[in-house]
């Protein structure tokens, strides 16, 4: 199972790529022209990265990774699609900024990095594609270096339970069976002509707290928030600039949360 998942996900991220890409959503032109893509809600926990090693996980086409260069990280990307990281690497070369990318699963990212970071990094939307928190969190672990950090920010499980329109919860909070969906279009750009087929899982809270627990990372920061800085669900609607919410469910859930870890110096 575990090989068709990946398999299946990636080729639908390659093709979700290839959209997001030139879509107004991820503003690409912009980004060249030197804003960066980092939200308000991350841009404080990752603090001041100059001269900091950084590991991205789950980089998608590195938008992020390249707006942490930018602010003087020595950044690695890491993501599973090729098409992504292919881009990424073009938009370094493009932008002369340097960063290093790794086309890899993570769960098989030793294979090819032997390094450690001062602070690990990944956000929104990423872990619903992996089904072993706990091999995630070991994957992290592994890259900080003692007295290192790791800065999590992502969508909340809440968000999960419920269908695409937010008519009814649909699926469970808790982890169960794999969520297999097929889908006309992509968040960044919803008229896409683009079908794509996923193999998603839900991870509550409690799950990914403590499977960071369990690597003896100590927590720093839990932080949830009733808004998405992306407009990138059904229905939603901007209330302060920059901070969406689902119009429908009027601020009553939680669409996002942080998390910062500290690796233990001893």
């Amino acid at each position: 199972m575990e090989a068709e998942y990946i398999d299946i996900n990636r080729e639908a991220w390659n093709k979700k790529t290839q959209v997001h890409v030139g879509s107004e959503f991820y503003g690409q032109d912009a980004f060249l022209k030197g804003k960066s893509s980092l939200q308000d809600i991350e841009l404080p926990l990752l603090g001041d990265l100059n001269g900091k090693t950084v590991l991205h996980l789950q980089c998608h086409f590195g938008q992020d990774s390249l707006s942490m260069a930018r602010m003087g990280a020595q950044v690695t990307g890491v993501d599973f699609s090729e098409v992504a990281i292919d881009h990424a690497v073009s938009i370094s070369k493009q932008l002369q900024v340097l960063a290093s990318f790794i086309c890899c699963d993570i769960y098989k990212l030793s294979e090819q990095l032997d390094a450690s970071f001062d602070l690990v990094f990944s956000t929104y939307g990423v872990i619903g594609w992996l089904p072993d928190i706990d091999r995630w969190a070991s994957v992290v672990s592994r890259y900080l270096k003692p007295g290192g950090r790791f800065v999590f920010v992502e969508f909340h499980p809440v968000v999960w339970m419920y269908d695409n329109d937010f008519e009814k919860v649909a699926y469970k909070y808790f982890k169960d069976e794999p969520i297999i969906e097929t889908e006309t279009g992509t968040y960044g750009d919803k008229d896409s002509s683009i079908e794509t087929q996923s193999i998603g899982w839900n991870h509550g809270l409690a799950e990914v707290v403590n499977s960071l627990l369990k690597q003896s990372l100590k927590l720093k920061h839990f932080e949830e928030f009733d808004y998405s800085p992306y407009n990138c669900f059904s229905g939603m609607k901007e209330g302060a600039p920059g901070k969406y919410f689902i119009e429908k469910m009027e601020q009553k859930i939680p669409l996002t949360y942080a998390l910062v870890f500290e690796k233990p110096n001893d």
